[in-house]
C-alpha cells in the first residue's frame, strides 16, 4: 500500500517543480507569452499533468507556499514586540529562509500579481494580504476580534503600506519587493511620515 503522506510530498514537489519552471519561464518570456505547453516541457511532464496541478495560467502565480511561512514567523514572534516590526520580522525571516533561487522566483510571482491584471483581480477577490486577512492575523496575536474597530484600521494601515511598497517599486524596479514592503512597515512603526506636517499652500 502506498503510504499517503508519500504520495502528498511527491504531489507538492511536482507542483512546485512545476511553479519553479514556470516562474523562470514568466520572468525569461514573459507571461503573456508563455504556454501551459512550455510550461510541462521545461518540466518534463505531459500537458495533462500541469492540468491536473493547475486548472489555469493564472494559477501557477497565485499558489503561495511562503505565507504559511510567514504566519509561522509571525507566531514566533516574542510576546512584547511591537506588532509593525513584529509584521516587518516576520517578513524579512520568512524570506530569508529561502534559498536564492526560490527567493528571486518568489520576487517574480509577486511582480506578476502586480503588472498581470488577470492574476491581480483573482487576488482583489480573494483579498490576499488585504484588510480581513491581516485583521484575522493580528486580532488573533492582540487578543482582540478580527472585526475590533482599531483591528481593523490596524489591518488598513497595513493594507495600505503594501500598496505603498508598491508604488515605490513601480519608481524603482531595481527594488526588492519584500525589503521594501518591511522598510515601510518599519517607518509606519516610528510614527505615520507627515502625518503632524503642517499644510504650507
Amino acid at each position: 500500500m502506498t503510504d499517503p503522506g508519500l504520495r502528498a510530498r511527491k504531489k507538492a514537489r511536482t507542483r512546485a517543480e512545476l511553479q519553479r519552471h514556470a516562474l523562470r519561464l514568466f520572468r525569461d518570456r514573459g507571461f503573456a507569452a508563455t504556454t501551459a505547453d512550455d510550461i510541462a516541457a521545461a518540466a518534463d511532464v505531459s500537458r495533462s499533468t500541469f492540468f491536473r496541478y493547475f486548472p489555469t495560467k493564472e494559477d501557477v502565480v497565485l499558489l503561495d507556499d511562503v505565507d504559511p511561512l510567514y504566519d509561522a514567523a509571525f507566531r514566533a514572534q516574542p510576546a512584547g514586540t511591537p506588532l509593525l516590526r513584529a509584521l516587518a520580522r516576520s517578513m524579512r525571516t520568512a524570506f530569508a529562509s529561502l534559498d536564492d533561487e526560490k527567493r528571486a522566483l518568489e520576487e517574480v510571482r509577486m511582480d506578476l500579481a502586480r503588472t498581470v491584471p488577470e492574476i491581480g483581480a483573482v487576488l482583489r477577490e480573494r483579498n490576499t494580504f488585504g484588510v480581513d486577512a491581516v485583521a484575522a492575523l493580528v486580532g488573533e496575536a492582540v487578543g482582540r476580534p478580527a472585526d475590533d474597530d482599531d483591528v481593523v484600521v490596524f489591518a488598513g494601515v497595513v493594507s495600505g503600506a503594501r500598496l505603498a511598497a508598491q508604488a515605490l517599486v513601480r519608481r524603482d524596479p531595481d527594488r526588492a519587493y519584500i525589503e521594501t514592503f518591511a522598510d515601510v512597515l518599519e517607518v509606519l512603526a516610528d510614527g505615520v511620515p507627515l502625518a503632524d506636517a503642517p499644510i504650507v499652500t
